[in-house]
């Protein structure tokens, strides 16, 4: 294996893994944003506040995005598969 095919593989592995986690950040991000609005607008500092609507929201995103975020993996752990055969 050359450097070539080395950086390759790693660009792959970076896509897959901003790919796996974007769902799941982004939702969180959206729902920092309105927590952080409604806080603004009601004028309520609680901090529990902030934490645990977005805890909750970040798992259920998880719950949701599984069956995407095993696909993507999957698909990678097969081609990473293909590779090592091909190799030997």
């Amino acid at each position: 294996m050359n450097e070539a095919e080395v950086l390759e593989v790693t660009r792959e592995a970076i896509l897959i893994l901003v790919k796996i986690s974007a769902p799941t950040l982004m939702v969180g991000m959206v729902i920092g944003l309105v927590i952080s609005l409604f806080q603004a607008l009601t004028s309520i500092q609680e901090m529990t506040l902030t934490f645990v609507p977005k805890i909750l929201v970040v798992f259920l995103s998880l719950i949701v995005f599984a069956p995407f975020m095993l696909h993507e993996l999957t698909a990678f752990t097969q081609m990473m598969f293909d590779r090592i055969v091909g190799l030997g």
